[in-house]
């Protein structure tokens, strides 16, 4: 049977409601426990609202009105019993439940719990590090993937040319490998959290004393008096494309202002890792041969690791040049290895 929308929506509401008892169940604290008991109950109150609106419109309801859980829903609860609430964010995120930012802390992603409309309004936008910190990553890969690449080819053949040949289809293959992936992941992640934004979008349109109530709940398990949640949040949904803001990061833990582009993160993810793995190619390309090539390679390639290694230092806080002389230990350790297998597999086959 092909649902219309009053019915697919009414699923949905219940699936939710199932969910968030099994989520109170699984949470220690009281409350967080009582936070979704009570999403819970305005999961029910929802699907009874839809259930009146599919009556009203002669649309049927799936199963005589009585909810089944599917496989994924008893998969989720059976993790949600064994990992509990917190690990399982973001299953929960991607299943459209609500309240999850109540594991962020006390106050979310950086920004202190609001007090009034205008702080709950603000706008929160992705700054620089994260694509930076996402290029440093990917030159690192690119430089370790094709050092260990040329370092094994250069171990069974001498041959400048072979190893330049192969370590440029290696930096094509993998910089073309990375992008595919990530323009994948991002595009299916986008794809995901549009949808999710444009339910938002429509509920809020629909049911707004509901969402403003849902928001509310949500802010007032996170410590703040529940008649001035109840009020910011009557206030707010009066701003609708605030209220979506707001909802979307707080109820589902994303925000309509920061997904990514699949093509420029394909781009970026293909650029990082070529910078990275043309490093150890450079003096193959101007034309040296034979050991000294060799040689400049890995110097280059462990020049360029410590630098890696005190860039990510800036993103994990752990002594600089430790964190360099990590990478550099890393990378010494991959090209040995691959070289010692490449010399050997080159005079067996010789």
């Amino acid at each position: 049977m092909n649902r219309g929308r009053h019915s697919e929506s009414w699923l949905h509401e219940q699936e939710s409601a199932w969910l968030y008892r099994r989520v109170a169940a699984a949470e220690p604290d009281a409350h967080k426990r009582q936070l979704f008991e009570q999403l819970a109950t305005a999961a029910e109150d929802q699907a009874r609202r839809w259930e009146a609106a599919a009556a009203r419109d002669g649309e049927a309801l799936p199963e005589s009105h009585l909810f089944h859980p599917s496989l994924r829903d008893r998969i989720v609860a059976r993790l949600l019993g064994w990992l509990g609430p917190r690990a399982m964010r973001s299953v929960l995120a991607a299943m459209k439940l609500r309240g999850l930012s109540v594991y962020s802390g006390s106050a979310v992603a950086g920004h202190a719990m609001p007090t009034t409309v205008s702080d709950v309004g603000a706008r929160h936008r992705r700054g620089l590090g994260g694509n930076l910190r996402a290029t440093v990553f990917g030159i690192s890969d690119g430089l370790l993937a094709n050092a260990s690449l040329v370092m094994g080819v250069s171990g069974a053949s001498g041959a400048s040319g072979i190893v330049l040949i192969t370590g440029a289809a290696g930096l094509l293959a993998g910089a073309l490998s990375m992008a595919a992936g990530e323009y994948v992941s991002v595009r299916s992640q986008r794809e995901m959290y549009e949808h999710q934004i444009a339910l938002e979008k429509a509920e809020i349109a629909e049911y707004p004393d509901e969402e403003a109530e849902e928001l509310a709940l949500i802010y007032a398990a996170r410590g703040m008096p529940l008649e001035q949640a109840r009020d910011v949040c009557r206030q707010l949904i009066a701003r609708p494309d605030d209220a979506l803001d707001v909802l979307a990061r707080e109820e589902l833990g994303i925000s309509a202002d920061t997904l990514g582009s699949p093509l420029s993160a394909a781009a970026a993810s293909f650029l990082s890792f070529a910078v990275g793995a043309a490093v150890p190619l450079l003096p193959f390309v101007f034309g040296w041969a034979g050991g000294s090539a060799v040689l400049a390679a890995a110097v280059l390639t462990a020049a360029t690791l410590f630098g890696v290694g005190l860039a990510i230092s800036l993103f994990t806080g752990r002594h600089a040049v430790r964190g360099g002389l990590r990478m550099v230990l890393i990378g010494t350790a991959a090209a040995t290895v691959t070289y010692a297998l490449g010399h050997t597999l080159g005079v067996a086959l010789r």
